[in-house]
């Protein structure tokens, strides 16, 4: 089984957080298959964005990726070789 990883708000430890499309306005969760690649993201999600304080939270990429097929939810595989900056 392969770990992976999410993030959540540091106050909201229950949820996922994801991103808008801007293209079709829909939430996207963010899914890192590397931990550094997350902690990087929430990183500069706070301070350059002045975003919510995230926390990286480590699941099985089984686990997570059943739990947004089954509510229809969209998710993004982000692997080591991809770059991916908080929105704007």
């Amino acid at each position: 089984m392969m770990q992976t990883y999410v993030l959540s708000l540091a106050d909201k430890p229950e949820g996922v957080f994801s991103v808008v499309d801007n293209n079709t306005g829909e939430h996207v969760i963010p899914i890192f298959e590397d931990a550094e690649d997350a902690e990087r993201y929430a990183i500069q999600m706070v301070e350059v964005q002045n975003g919510p304080s995230l926390q990286i939270l480590e699941i099985e990429k089984e686990i997570i990726v059943a739990a947004c097929e089954e509510k229809d939810q969209r998710y993004a595989i982000i692997t080591i070789d991809d770059f991916i900056i908080p929105p704007c």
